[in-house]
């Protein structure tokens, strides 16, 4: 049986995020990165997050937050280096949302994380 994936695109996990969130896979717009970055935030995936954080911007460490439940994202906006998502979760205390812009840079034929700012 084949998952959706958890961007929520429509597509399955092997034909849109899995392929990025392999080790060496690479995303090839900022969007495809940030849908990525969220899937690897609903699997638990913080390797992935660290290898496509940009090492300018990058902390050493990254604890996920195992009551968090991310159910949702919305692109809002695209550009190409930035991302404006509302993405949704669920913890033990209610719903929540994170609407955000981040930023991307793409260097070495490699899209990276850069930074983002809270809407």
């Amino acid at each position: 049986m084949t998952s959706r994936c958890p961007c929520t695109s429509g597509l399955p996990l092997e034909a849109c995020c899995g392929p990025v969130l392999a080790e060496h896979g690479a995303a090839t717009t900022a969007e495809q990165l940030m849908r990525s970055r969220f899937t690897a935030f609903a699997v638990g995936d913080a390797a992935h997050l660290l290898r496509t954080w940009h090492p300018s911007t990058r902390p050493s460490t990254l604890e996920l937050d195992d009551e968090t439940r991310w159910l949702r994202l919305d692109v809002e906006r695209t550009e190409p280096a930035l991302v404006e998502f509302i993405a949704y979760y669920r913890r033990p205390e209610g719903r929540g949302r994170q609407h955000e812009v981040s930023r991307f840079v793409h260097e070495d034929e490699r899209w990276f994380y850069l930074d983002g700012v809270s809407v």
